[in-house]
């Protein structure tokens, strides 16, 4: 059982840890979710975007890799260096005041939201950088057999923040008018981050 719980835990941990940083993304759900504007097929998307991509990477990362020598290092430390900048682009963040302004908009249509949607998911650099390079790539400090429940983990990680984010967003109104609220999200990612990156480089660098 802790072969199965550990991975899910570990792809949960650091799937959460990617999607929570405040990006163009987030920002867009948050906002349509304040509006209470069609929330369900939103989150719906992104979330199976990320389902694909996350499993696609880490079940065909590992047979690659298999192959080639020293891929392993060298996504290791790049998935490493990659949690760090993370990390402190998350700490810059923190310094700065992020407020949402939320202006009196006639409600859009379900195309042009979904159309919004798309552009902010699949043009988004960082979701091929969080699920090629970065899950693909921490993939490969699990055990082989505990990979896809590692990538299980991260998928559940999308379906749990972004209904959290699109539906919990009309109670957080209040809390999310304070540069402070922003501060606080944007410190707790950076400690996940930061710490991840750290165990990464501390099992990269150990013996075996």
């Amino acid at each position: 059982m802790h072969t199965i719980i550990a991975p899910i835990i570990t792809g949960f941990c650091l799937g959460a840890s990617a999607i929570i940083a405040i990006g163009a993304q987030n920002l867009f759900i948050l906002r349509q979710g304040l509006k209470q504007e069609h929330i369900l097929p939103i989150i719906l998307l992104c979330a199976c975007v990320d389902a694909i991509l996350i499993m696609a990477s880490v079940l065909g990362v590992g047979r690659t890799v298999g192959t080639l020598p020293y891929v392993t290092d060298i996504l290791t430390y790049a998935g490493a260096a990659f949690l760090i900048w993370q990390g402190i682009s998350a700490l810059r963040h923190m310094m700065s005041s992020t407020t949402i302004i939320l202006d009196e908009q006639p409600r859009q249509s379900l195309r042009k939201v979904m159309t919004m949607t798309c552009g902010f998911t699949l043009l988004n650099p960082h979701l091929y950088l969080d699920t090629v390079l970065l899950m693909g790539s921490v993939s490969l400090s699990q055990p082989e057999a505990g990979r896809p429940y590692f990538g299980l983990g991260a998928v559940l990680a999308s379906f749990v923040w972004f209904p959290l984010l699109g539906y919990g967003a009309r109670v957080l109104k209040p809390v999310f008018s304070s540069p402070l609220a922003w501060r606080v999200l944007d410190g707790l990612t950076a400690a996940i981050m930061l710490t991840l990156a750290g165990t990464l480089l501390y099992h990269a660098a150990g013996p075996g």
